[in-house]
């Protein structure tokens, strides 16, 4: 009847509450050390194989960014040969056009 009586009474759960805290903190302390190590270490991988997925992502974008430019620029190399040239240039409705500037309205 002496734990029924504890019960009852609020010191008596605060103090069966407390024991309850210290026995588990003990039995964490000594599993629990392992256990936050192992944590930590699978932390630890996961954020360097994290970081190797973000550079090969780097990497890729890096290339296709270059692809893009050089194709690019050699867009706007043949354009500046054919301007140079003065060839005629069809646009999309199949109507030539002249790059000469003696076509342009004088002001």
């Amino acid at each position: 009847m002496a734990i029924e009586d504890l019960l009852k009474k609020d010191t008596g759960k605060g103090v069966l509450i407390g024991l309850g805290v210290a026995v588990a903190a003990t039995v964490l302390a000594t599993n629990g050390r392992p256990m936050a190590k192992a944590a930590i270490k699978s932390g630890m991988l996961l954020y360097e194989k994290g970081m190797e997925k973000l550079a090969e992502l780097n990497e890729s974008l890096e290339d296709i960014v270059a692809e893009a430019r050089a194709e690019v620029d050699e867009e706007l190399m043949e354009g500046a040969i054919v301007a140079e040239s003065g060839e005629l240039k069809t646009d999309s409705e199949g109507e030539s056009e002249t790059n000469n500037e003696s076509d342009a309205p004088s002001a």
